[in-house]
């Protein structure tokens, strides 16, 4: 149930049209929530139905113009509820991780090299996580909004970080497994 969520809160943030939303999850919530651009629009047709956002005027009247939308009190009110709602943490789930269990009992053949590309992967991401954290939170910028923002990308940085030492150590048990453990 979170998309909606999240479109209404990129909406608050600045109404948009759709094309427009899914510019800003490739480049903000998409970090951490991700979706296509059909499940915005088919998401976005389903907020207007239910009352929680509406089109916005046109500027200027033109054919095959780009909709934006905005919330109506009734989205404000919903995400206001959603967001004080308690949920609980979900449990993880990583098919790597599987797949580490699974070469216990199986050999660790062709494993080793996608802990290596999973690494440089997440070392990417963090480079590109710090690299907006310099960018769009300098010293100083501390408004509510800024620091509720910032505190998700420092949860981005603390889970890539994490992820990176995690395939560190990971690569280092590989490297003292004894041979043939290929399976």
């Amino acid at each position: 149930m979170s998309l909606p969520h999240a479109i209404l809160t990129a909406l608050l943030e600045r109404p948009s049209s759709g094309l427009e939303l899914t510019r800003r999850f490739d480049k903000s919530i998409g970090y951490f929530w991700s979706a296509t651009h059909q499940q915005i629009y088919r998401e976005l047709g389903r907020l207007e139905a239910d009352g929680l956002i509406r089109a916005l005027p046109a500027e200027q009247p033109a054919r095959g113009q780009k909709k934006s939308y905005g919330v109506l009190p009734a989205g404000r009110a919903e995400l206001s509820r959603w967001t004080a709602a308690a949920q609980d943490p979900k449990p993880l789930r990583d098919t790597l991780l599987l797949r580490l269990r699974a070469a216990a009992v199986v050999g660790t053949a062709g494993l080793e090299a996608d802990l290596r590309r999973h690494l440089d992967l997440h070392r990417v991401q963090l480079t590109e996580y710090e690299e907006i954290e310099r960018r769009d939170f300098p010293p100083g910028k501390d408004s509510p909004q800024d620091r509720l923002q910032h505190l998700v990308l420092r949860a981005g940085i603390d889970l890539e970080t994490f992820w990176t030492r995690w395939l560190e150590h990971a690569l280092a048990e590989f490297a003292e497994l004894p041979p043939g453990q290929d399976g």
